[in-house]
């Protein structure tokens, strides 16, 4: 019963946090609007879906993705495919995909832009277009992934086309935790305070 006691303030509080990330939006506003959070995938999305302003081949696609500085952090990138999936629709397990399909709601062989999920209106410049992804093609390393956001699908070109670039990166930029984790954690430290108080008394 004493190991009962002593270890429910911690189960209290990680069962809180757990709670706290199952309730948070799916995708989040991060740096002033400059970037997009996925809860999800833990990625974030550059807000501006066309920051470049032009297309362009998949190294020059790469090079500018890797260059960018985006409110102090770097490590951006192109967006993964999934190779498994193959050339076809439905590929939720690309970021793009998971993006199009699970995060915005749009049903194959529909434009990104049709999306009536309010989660649209976190990005500017989306393109009902061809996306590179910073994916290869294994057979063929002249060749590279990229994913369809006017139809919803995944396919393969060679990597001297010139296509549109989003760029994302790993992880969260947040600087601090969510409020709800915050206070979810206070909650546990409290319980965990209030229990060695009653040990003493």
């Amino acid at each position: 019963m004493k190991i009962f006691k002593h270890r429910f303030p911690i189960l209290l509080l990680l069962a809180g946090m757990g709670l706290a990330s199952t309730a948070e939006a799916s995708l989040i506003a991060r740096l002033g609007g400059l970037a997009v959070y996925d809860t999800g995938l833990n990625i974030t999305w550059l807000a501006n879906a066309n920051l470049v302003g032009t297309t362009m081949d998949w190294t020059a696609a790469n090079t500018w993705a890797a260059g960018l500085d985006v409110g102090g952090y770097t490590g951006w990138r192109l967006p993964t495919a999934d190779p498994a999936c193959g050339q076809n629709y439905n590929c939720i397990n690309s970021e793009l995909g998971h993006l199009y399909y699970t995060e915005l709601g749009v049903t194959a062989v529909n434009n990104i832009t049709s999306s009536t999920s309010p989660y649209l209106a976190l990005f500017t410049n989306v393109q009902d277009s061809f996306y590179w992804s910073g994916t290869e093609y294994a057979p063929n390393p002249n060749i590279a992934w990229y994913f369809n956001t006017a139809t919803g699908g995944q396919n393969i070109f060679t990597k001297d086309f010139i296509l549109h670039a989003w760029a994302v990166r790993s992880g969260d930029v947040a600087a601090v935790p969510e409020p709800g984790v915050i206070g979810l954690f206070g909650v546990g430290a409290l319980a965990w305070a209030g229990t060695k108080a009653r040990r003493r008394g």
